[in-house]
Protein backbone atom coordinates (compact mmCIF):
# COMPACT_ATOMS: atom_id res chain seq x y z
CA UNK A 1 0.00 0.00 0.00
CA UNK A 2 1.27 3.46 -0.86
CA UNK A 3 2.40 5.82 1.87
CA UNK A 4 2.31 9.57 2.48
CA UNK A 5 5.85 10.00 1.20
CA UNK A 6 4.91 8.54 -2.18
CA UNK A 7 1.89 10.82 -2.34
CA UNK A 8 4.07 13.88 -1.68
CA UNK A 9 6.53 12.74 -4.34
CA UNK A 10 3.77 12.19 -6.89
CA UNK A 11 2.18 15.58 -6.18
CA UNK A 12 5.55 17.31 -6.66
CA UNK A 13 6.11 15.61 -10.03
CA UNK A 14 2.51 16.25 -11.12
CA UNK A 15 2.77 19.94 -10.26
CA UNK A 16 6.22 20.46 -11.76
CA UNK A 17 5.70 18.09 -14.74
CA UNK A 18 9.42 17.45 -14.43
CA UNK A 19 11.30 14.84 -12.42
CA UNK A 20 14.33 17.11 -12.29
CA UNK A 21 12.45 20.10 -10.86
CA UNK A 22 10.44 17.87 -8.51
CA UNK A 23 13.65 16.30 -7.17
CA UNK A 24 15.12 19.75 -6.56
CA UNK A 25 11.93 20.85 -4.79
CA UNK A 26 12.01 17.75 -2.58
CA UNK A 27 15.76 18.03 -1.94
CA UNK A 28 16.63 14.52 -3.15
CA UNK A 29 18.25 12.97 -6.19
CA UNK A 30 16.20 11.99 -9.21
CA UNK A 31 16.68 8.18 -9.22
CA UNK A 32 15.00 7.56 -5.81
CA UNK A 33 12.15 9.84 -6.89
CA UNK A 34 11.61 7.89 -10.09
CA UNK A 35 11.74 4.60 -8.16
CA UNK A 36 9.06 5.75 -5.71
CA UNK A 37 6.74 6.91 -8.50
CA UNK A 38 7.18 3.57 -10.28
CA UNK A 39 6.47 1.72 -7.02
CA UNK A 40 3.30 3.81 -6.55
CA UNK A 41 2.08 3.00 -10.06
CA UNK A 42 2.83 -0.70 -9.56
CA UNK A 43 0.95 -0.73 -6.27
CA UNK A 44 -2.08 0.95 -7.87
CA UNK A 45 -1.85 -1.11 -11.02
CA UNK A 46 -2.33 1.97 -13.22
CA UNK A 47 -0.19 4.46 -15.08
CA UNK A 48 -0.30 7.94 -13.52
CA UNK A 49 2.26 9.71 -15.68
CA UNK A 50 3.24 9.67 -19.32
CA UNK A 51 6.91 10.49 -19.69
CA UNK A 52 9.65 10.45 -22.28
CA UNK A 53 13.11 11.98 -22.30
CA UNK A 54 11.71 15.50 -22.64
CA UNK A 55 8.15 15.63 -21.33
CA UNK A 56 6.04 14.50 -18.38
CA UNK A 57 2.26 14.65 -18.40
CA UNK A 58 -0.60 13.30 -16.32
CA UNK A 59 -2.84 10.53 -17.56
CA UNK A 60 -6.58 10.86 -16.97
CA UNK A 61 -6.22 8.51 -14.01
CA UNK A 62 -3.22 10.53 -12.81
CA UNK A 63 -5.24 13.76 -12.87
CA UNK A 64 -7.97 12.18 -10.72
CA UNK A 65 -5.42 10.61 -8.37
CA UNK A 66 -3.70 14.00 -7.96
CA UNK A 67 -6.91 15.53 -6.60
CA UNK A 68 -7.42 12.63 -4.22
CA UNK A 69 -3.78 12.64 -3.09
CA UNK A 70 -4.02 16.32 -2.17
CA UNK A 71 -7.19 15.64 -0.15
CA UNK A 72 -5.57 12.69 1.64
CA UNK A 73 -2.55 14.74 2.69
CA UNK A 74 -4.77 17.66 3.76
CA UNK A 75 -6.90 15.33 5.89
CA UNK A 76 -3.79 13.77 7.40
CA UNK A 77 -2.43 17.22 8.29
CA UNK A 78 -5.75 18.21 9.84
CA UNK A 79 -5.75 15.01 11.89
CA UNK A 80 -2.21 15.74 13.06
CA UNK A 81 -3.11 19.30 14.06
CA UNK A 82 -6.26 18.19 15.88
CA UNK A 83 -4.41 15.44 17.75
CA UNK A 84 -1.66 17.87 18.73
CA UNK A 85 -4.22 20.41 19.94
CA UNK A 86 -6.08 17.78 21.94
CA UNK A 87 -2.86 16.58 23.58
CA UNK A 88 -2.07 20.18 24.58
CA UNK A 89 -5.61 20.84 25.81
CA UNK A 90 -6.53 23.24 22.99
CA UNK A 91 -9.42 21.16 21.68
CA UNK A 92 -11.92 18.64 22.94
CA UNK A 93 -15.00 18.74 25.14
CA UNK A 94 -15.21 20.19 28.65
CA UNK A 95 -18.19 19.59 30.95
CA UNK A 96 -18.32 22.44 33.47
CA UNK A 97 -20.83 22.99 36.28
CA UNK A 98 -21.36 26.01 38.51
CA UNK A 99 -23.68 27.13 41.28
CA UNK A 100 -26.16 29.88 40.48
CA UNK A 101 -24.40 32.43 42.68
CA UNK A 102 -21.13 31.86 40.81
CA UNK A 103 -22.75 33.12 37.60
CA UNK A 104 -22.74 36.61 39.20
CA UNK A 105 -19.02 36.45 40.09
CA UNK A 106 -16.69 37.86 37.39
CA UNK A 107 -14.35 34.84 37.63
CA UNK A 108 -16.72 32.57 35.69
CA UNK A 109 -17.41 34.80 32.66
CA UNK A 110 -13.78 35.94 32.57
CA UNK A 111 -12.59 32.33 32.55
CA UNK A 112 -14.98 31.32 29.78
CA UNK A 113 -14.11 34.40 27.72
CA UNK A 114 -10.37 33.79 28.02
CA UNK A 115 -10.75 30.08 27.31
CA UNK A 116 -12.75 30.84 24.17
CA UNK A 117 -10.04 33.21 22.96
CA UNK A 118 -7.15 30.92 23.88
CA UNK A 119 -8.65 27.59 22.80
CA UNK A 120 -11.65 28.18 20.50
CA UNK A 121 -11.80 24.49 19.58
CA UNK A 122 -12.78 23.47 23.11
CA UNK A 123 -16.51 22.80 23.29
CA UNK A 124 -17.72 23.80 26.77
CA UNK A 125 -20.92 22.19 28.06
CA UNK A 126 -22.33 24.23 30.95
CA UNK A 127 -24.77 23.18 33.65
CA UNK A 128 -26.06 24.64 36.91
CA UNK A 129 -25.50 22.41 39.92
CA UNK A 130 -25.25 22.86 43.67
CA UNK A 131 -21.85 22.36 45.31
CA UNK A 132 -22.21 18.93 46.95
CA UNK A 133 -23.68 17.27 43.84
CA UNK A 134 -20.77 18.69 41.84
CA UNK A 135 -18.27 16.76 43.93
CA UNK A 136 -20.10 13.50 43.29
CA UNK A 137 -20.52 14.30 39.59
CA UNK A 138 -16.78 14.96 39.16
CA UNK A 139 -15.87 11.66 40.81
CA UNK A 140 -18.42 9.83 38.64
CA UNK A 141 -17.07 11.44 35.46
CA UNK A 142 -20.36 13.20 34.72
CA UNK A 143 -18.63 16.60 34.72
CA UNK A 144 -14.95 17.54 34.39
CA UNK A 145 -14.76 20.64 36.58
CA UNK A 146 -17.02 22.60 38.87
CA UNK A 147 -17.12 26.11 40.27
CA UNK A 148 -18.02 25.40 43.89
CA UNK A 149 -18.78 27.32 47.08
CA UNK A 150 -17.35 25.05 49.77
CA UNK A 151 -14.67 22.50 50.59
CA UNK A 152 -15.65 18.80 50.38
CA UNK A 153 -17.24 17.61 53.63
CA UNK A 154 -16.58 13.90 52.99
CA UNK A 155 -13.09 12.40 53.27
CA UNK A 156 -13.45 10.39 50.06
CA UNK A 157 -14.25 13.56 48.13
CA UNK A 158 -11.39 15.45 49.77
CA UNK A 159 -8.90 12.74 48.74
CA UNK A 160 -10.20 12.34 45.21
CA UNK A 161 -10.60 15.99 44.31
CA UNK A 162 -8.35 18.96 43.72
CA UNK A 163 -9.60 22.42 44.71
CA UNK A 164 -8.05 25.60 43.35
CA UNK A 165 -9.26 28.55 45.43
CA UNK A 166 -10.29 31.60 43.41
CA UNK A 167 -11.75 33.93 46.01
CA UNK A 168 -12.91 34.39 49.59
CA UNK A 169 -15.89 36.48 48.60
CA UNK A 170 -17.27 38.85 51.26
CA UNK A 171 -20.83 38.29 52.41
CA UNK A 172 -23.29 41.17 52.53
CA UNK A 173 -26.59 41.66 54.26
CA UNK A 174 -29.43 42.58 51.90
CA UNK A 175 -31.88 44.86 53.68
CA UNK A 176 -35.10 46.58 52.62
CA UNK A 177 -34.21 50.14 51.60
CA UNK A 178 -36.30 51.54 54.44
CA UNK A 179 -34.58 49.45 57.12
CA UNK A 180 -33.01 51.36 60.02
CA UNK A 181 -29.53 50.00 59.10
CA UNK A 182 -29.79 50.55 55.33
CA UNK A 183 -27.00 52.75 54.01
CA UNK A 184 -24.55 51.88 56.81
CA UNK A 185 -20.91 51.45 55.82
CA UNK A 186 -20.89 48.07 57.60
CA UNK A 187 -22.69 46.38 60.44
CA UNK A 188 -22.40 43.63 63.02
CA UNK A 189 -24.73 40.70 62.40
CA UNK A 190 -25.80 40.85 66.03
CA UNK A 191 -27.48 44.18 65.26
CA UNK A 192 -30.25 42.31 63.43
CA UNK A 193 -30.73 39.53 65.98
CA UNK A 194 -34.40 38.61 66.19
CA UNK A 195 -35.28 40.01 62.76
CA UNK A 196 -36.67 37.66 60.10
CA UNK A 197 -34.46 36.21 57.36
CA UNK A 198 -35.17 34.77 53.93
CA UNK A 199 -32.93 31.97 52.71
CA UNK A 200 -32.71 29.03 50.34
CA UNK A 201 -33.66 25.57 51.68
CA UNK A 202 -30.68 23.83 53.23
CA UNK A 203 -31.10 20.76 51.00
CA UNK A 204 -30.45 23.00 47.99
CA UNK A 205 -27.88 25.47 49.31
CA UNK A 206 -26.28 24.02 52.45
CA UNK A 207 -23.18 26.22 52.20
CA UNK A 208 -24.93 29.58 52.47
CA UNK A 209 -27.54 28.27 54.91
CA UNK A 210 -24.86 26.91 57.27
CA UNK A 211 -22.82 30.07 56.92
CA UNK A 212 -25.73 32.17 58.14
CA UNK A 213 -26.31 29.84 61.09
CA UNK A 214 -22.60 29.86 62.01
CA UNK A 215 -22.22 33.63 61.81
CA UNK A 216 -25.45 34.20 63.73
CA UNK A 217 -24.35 31.77 66.44
CA UNK A 218 -21.06 33.64 66.71
CA UNK A 219 -23.11 36.83 67.16
CA UNK A 220 -25.20 35.18 69.87
CA UNK A 221 -28.49 34.34 68.17
CA UNK A 222 -30.23 31.83 65.90
CA UNK A 223 -31.76 33.28 62.71
CA UNK A 224 -35.52 33.31 62.37
CA UNK A 225 -36.39 32.11 58.86
CA UNK A 226 -39.65 33.60 57.62
CA UNK A 227 -39.55 32.55 53.97
CA UNK A 228 -37.51 30.37 51.61
CA UNK A 229 -36.69 30.78 47.92
CA UNK A 230 -35.39 28.13 45.54
CA UNK A 231 -32.88 30.41 43.80
CA UNK A 232 -30.48 32.86 45.44
CA UNK A 233 -31.58 35.74 43.22
CA UNK A 234 -35.13 35.13 44.42
CA UNK A 235 -34.03 36.12 47.92
CA UNK A 236 -33.42 39.68 46.77
CA UNK A 237 -37.00 40.02 45.55
CA UNK A 238 -38.23 38.84 48.96
CA UNK A 239 -36.01 41.44 50.65
CA UNK A 240 -37.41 44.17 48.39
CA UNK A 241 -40.90 43.05 49.44
CA UNK A 242 -39.94 43.61 53.08
CA UNK A 243 -40.37 39.95 54.00
CA UNK A 244 -36.94 39.59 55.58
CA UNK A 245 -33.16 40.06 55.38
CA UNK A 246 -30.81 37.91 53.30
CA UNK A 247 -27.16 36.94 53.50
CA UNK A 248 -25.67 37.01 50.00
CA UNK A 249 -22.21 37.01 48.35
CA UNK A 250 -20.91 40.45 47.36
CA UNK A 251 -21.07 39.74 43.62
CA UNK A 252 -24.88 39.66 43.91
CA UNK A 253 -24.77 43.45 44.19
CA UNK A 254 -25.03 43.51 40.41
CA UNK A 255 -28.72 42.73 40.91
CA UNK A 256 -29.98 46.32 41.18
CA UNK A 257 -33.49 45.83 42.50
CA UNK A 258 -35.35 48.88 43.75
CA UNK A 259 -36.01 48.82 47.46
CA UNK A 260 -32.89 46.83 48.43
CA UNK A 261 -29.79 48.07 50.27
CA UNK A 262 -26.57 46.03 50.52
CA UNK A 263 -24.39 46.43 53.63
CA UNK A 264 -21.07 44.63 54.27
CA UNK A 265 -20.60 42.69 57.51
CA UNK A 266 -17.83 43.62 59.95
CA UNK A 267 -17.01 39.99 60.85
CA UNK A 268 -13.80 38.94 58.99
CA UNK A 269 -15.20 35.39 58.77
CA UNK A 270 -18.20 36.64 56.78
CA UNK A 271 -17.13 35.30 53.40
CA UNK A 272 -18.08 32.58 50.95
CA UNK A 273 -15.46 30.43 49.26
CA UNK A 274 -15.19 30.28 45.50
CA UNK A 275 -13.04 27.49 44.07
CA UNK A 276 -12.76 25.30 41.01
CA UNK A 277 -12.90 21.54 41.68
CA UNK A 278 -11.49 18.79 39.48
CA UNK A 279 -10.14 15.26 39.80
CA UNK A 280 -6.88 15.18 41.74
CA UNK A 281 -5.13 12.60 39.57
CA UNK A 282 -4.49 12.38 35.83
CA UNK A 283 -6.53 15.37 34.66
CA UNK A 284 -7.13 15.35 30.88
CA UNK A 285 -5.31 18.08 28.94
CA UNK A 286 -8.49 20.09 28.44
CA UNK A 287 -8.96 20.32 32.24
CA UNK A 288 -5.36 21.42 32.73
CA UNK A 289 -5.96 24.12 30.12
CA UNK A 290 -9.07 25.28 32.00
CA UNK A 291 -7.19 25.44 35.32
CA UNK A 292 -4.44 27.54 33.72
CA UNK A 293 -7.11 29.86 32.34
CA UNK A 294 -8.75 30.15 35.78
CA UNK A 295 -5.40 31.19 37.24
CA UNK A 296 -4.97 33.82 34.51
CA UNK A 297 -8.48 35.18 35.10
CA UNK A 298 -7.89 35.28 38.85
CA UNK A 299 -4.68 37.30 38.38
CA UNK A 300 -6.35 39.68 35.94
CA UNK A 301 -9.17 40.30 38.41
CA UNK A 302 -6.68 40.92 41.22
CA UNK A 303 -8.07 38.13 43.40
Amino acid sequence: MFDFRQLRYFIAVAEELSFTRAAQRLHLSQPPLSQQIQALEQDLGIRLLERDKRNVSLTAAGQLFLEQARQILAMAEEARVRATEAAAGFSGQLKLAYTVSVSFHPALPQTLLRLGQKAPNIRVLLSEMYTEPQFAAIRAGQIDVGFVRDMPSHEDDARALRLDIIDHEPLLLALPAGHRLAGRERLELGEVAGEPFVIQPRELAATLYDRLVQLAAKAGFHPVVRQQAQQINGLIALVAAGIGLALIPASMQVVKLAGVSYVPLADPEAYLLLAVASRAENPPPVVSQLLETVADAKAALGL
